[in-house]
């Protein structure tokens, strides 16, 4: 039985089909900057039939002449079971009505402003998404996904040492920062000697 993970594509373990993958996936979102959505699905599904069509012919053909068993390639996929039982149906529902609504209560305490920092965050956020849609379309941003999504994968487990360095010295600074603005938050005091027997602070 045929079993595709999602992740052995992302870190091309099966070089051949995750190209093929890639390569479907990035050329019909730029057909997409030519031609309209309706245009380019049909087209890709009706390639893809005549190929299936055309291999199960080749296929009962050779059978026909005694040359083979009359079985296409993608016979396993035909019996990859894909369906969900009622109890991991009802699971998967349920995760996703937990995420929806903890998705509605963070817009709810980010618009509302239940933290005035994490409110300010995303106003600073979509105040620069505003600039990217001046640069390019959303379609321009997901050209740019998919092409992260089959490259930094891959990159970060050959360089993870290196990226893990270069990330870990970003959050000394901005916990640095943050330690300061905390600071100066509650009256600008010295940062406490945590250090066991630190000097303490003299009484008068």
């Amino acid at each position: 039985m045929a079993n595709i993970n999602v992740m052995d594509l992302i870190y091309w373990k099966d070089t051949e089909r995750t190209g093929m993958v890639f390569t479907g996936l990035v050329v019909g979102l730029l057909s997409l900057f030519q031609l309209s959505i309706i245009t380019v699905v049909s087209t890709i599904s009706l390639g893809a039939l005549c190929f299936t069509v055309s291999v199960s012919l080749y296929y009962k053909i050779l059978h026909v002449l005694n040359m083979g068993d009359g079985v296409p390639p993608f016979k396993a996929y035909l019996d990859l079971d894909i369906s969900f039982s009622g109890e991991l149906a009802d699971q998967y529902m349920q995760k996703a009505i937990v995420a929806v609504v903890s998705a509605a209560n963070s817009l709810k305490n980010l618009f509302l402003v239940g933290s005035l920092f994490d409110s300010l965050k995303l106003l600073a956020l979509i105040y620069l998404v505003t600039f990217l849609g001046d640069l390019c379309n959303g379609l321009t941003v997901l050209i740019m996904g998919v092409i992260a999504l089959f490259s930094l994968p891959l990159f970060y487990r050959q360089h993870q040492a290196k990226v893990d360095g270069f990330f870990a010295g970003i959050q000394a600074n901005v916990d640095n920062v943050k330690d300061i603005l905390h600071r100066i938050a509650q009256g600008g005091g010295p940062a406490a000697d945590t250090t066991p027997g630190g000097a303490k602070p003299k009484t008068q």
